[in-house]
């Protein structure tokens, strides 16, 4: 199997479009924009998914499920929110289509147009606030602990697969809290199961922030963030959870008696993560040969391929690798025994290369002469031959080392990429000759914070949640400042 893979070093960005095509996670589909996920690439999806869900259960949260369209109306009430997606929303104008007057083409119906025209959901703040209305009306039937799986419709001109299409799946969980300081407490603990989520699973290291007031969720008080670095040196937003205050629930009328009796609006959260995190994986660990998954997300996380040349040898290999396969999936691990006859081991080797499993076990006559396995791993491409006694629980303990192995590397990427610059001059040169974050000073207007970039094209990531507060000179302006903030190009 031959893979043809632009290098990193060559085209990131052509490297990146063909790995996700060849390696079976996605492809473009006949709707401008749009993505199919493809099997493999939903696999993978789902592991995020279940994780996910464990997580947000374990913290109170329940599921639901709200509708697809919103009508137009409720946007308009609450204005920084319609604002920040007024140019991106889908709208839905008449509800049927006929037969054209030639008898063979398809036309709207202009007498079946909507009263009200319909948003197709590019986020679900204002539905859910409006039915929150009807569930909430003292202080017991708070806090309102919700999440929904979904896709939402965002209309983006410029498409990439996973990483900005049209339309995506997501989870966006929607909060309501008797007080300000439930909810703020709400915002940070979710962020903080993201970059648990991200590090530990995705095996990727970010920071945790703050957004500037430019760069919140429309309709936010506070946006939290978790920052990830890829190996181009481009920032990309990995997960987002907001305090939203009270202005959805003044906008909805959203209020709770209190345990005096007196009436008060609830305070808010909304967080979400998306399929982005697909493109997040493929760019933080994959490498010229193909994908890397960590073992905690692969779908398969071993694969064995039996070397033969007769029906006998293969036979013998088959009750070897089925009892090893029974073994591996007690404990819980993914196994794949591919003994297609219609592929070579060699191309077999490559196809999973490709498709980043962590593990593959070659079982030969000799092997079973000798009673060993050759294992080999995908993150350093090397090879160990095992004996029989020994490989399940080397298989288990090579798993473990493989994900904390792609975790340490990547940070000791992101650490090396983040350089603290004090002139404008420095700022540039960094940016264009080393990339990854750019910790400087910034004197907290919005006004620099556009004009640097539009010189750059750097924005700010976060204001880093653990920066040491100090006093210094904004990197553009020289206007006093009271700490450094993260600026990188970003996804």
């Amino acid at each position: 199997m031959s893979k043809n893979l632009t290098t990193r070093s060559e085209d990131y960005s052509k490297w990146y479009n063909e790995l996700v095509v060849k390696a079976d996670l996605a492809e473009n589909s006949g709707v401008r924009g749009c993505m199919v996920i493809k099997p493999y690439g939903y696999a993978i999806w789902e592991k995020m998914q279940a994780e996910l869900d464990r997580m947000f259960k374990e913290t109170g949260h329940q599921n639901a499920y709200f509708p697809l369209f919103i009508p137009k109306s409720y946007f308009s009430k609450e204005a920084s929110h319609v604002d920040g997606f007024a140019k991106e929303c889908a709208v839905v104008t008449h509800y049927r289509l006929k037969t054209g007057e030639d008898g063979k083409t398809i036309e709207v119906d202009p007498d079946a147009k909507l009263e009200e025209e319909l948003i197709v959901r590019p986020t679900s703040e204002t539905i859910i606030w409006d039915t929150y209305r009807g569930w909430i009306q003292s202080y017991r039937d708070l806090p309102l602990l919700v999440n929904q799986w979904a896709n939402v419709v965002r209309w983006e001109m410029r498409t990439r697969l996973f990483l900005r299409t049209a339309e995506f799946l997501w989870q966006e969980g929607h909060t309501a809290h008797a007080t300000q300081q439930e909810a703020v407490a709400e915002a940070e603990q979710m962020m903080n199961v993201y970059a648990d989520f991200a590090e530990n699973f995705m095996a990727i290291p970010v920071v945790k922030g703050v957004k500037t007031a430019n760069e919140r969720f429309a309709g936010a008080v506070e946006t939290y963030c978790i920052e990830a670095l890829m190996q181009d040196g481009k920032a990309l937003q990995a997960g987002t959870s907001h305090f939203l205050g009270q202005n959805f629930a003044k906008a909805f009328d959203v209020k709770f008696a209190n345990k005096e009796g007196k009436q008060e609006y609830v305070w808010a959260t909304s967080w979400g993560v998306s399929t982005r995190l697909m493109g997040a994986l493929v760019m933080t660990h994959s490498d010229d040969n193909g994908l890397v998954l960590p073992p905690n997300l692969a779908p398969i996380q071993v694969v064995i391929v039996p070397i033969y040349r007769s029906d006998e040898q293969l036979e013998a290999i088959s009750a070897e690798a089925k009892q090893l396969m029974a073994m591996l999936r007690k404990l819980g691990i993914s196994v794949k025994y591919d003994d297609r006859d219609t592929q070579k081991p060699g191309w077999k080797f490559n196809e999973y290369e490709l498709k980043g499993v962590p593990v593959r076990v070659a079982i030969g006559p000799k092997d079973l002469e000798n009673g060993t396995f050759e294992v080999a791993r995908r993150d350093t491409l090397t090879k160990e031959v095992v004996a029989h006694a020994d490989i399940v629980h080397y298989i288990q303990n090579l798993l473990e080392e493989m994900q904390a192995n792609l975790f340490n590397k990547a940070l000791s990427y992101r650490d090396a990429h983040i350089t603290e610059v004090n002139s404008f001059d420095e700022f540039k040169d960094v940016l264009e000759n080393k990339g990854g974050f750019v910790s400087a000073h910034w004197d907290g207007t919005g006004e620099t914070e556009e004009k640097i970039k539009d010189l750059t094209k750097a924005t700010i990531r976060c204001i880093p949640l653990n920066r040491e507060e100090e006093a210094g000179s904004c990197v553009l302006t020289g206007a006093p400042s009271k700490g450094r903030v993260l600026f990188a190009k970003a996804y």
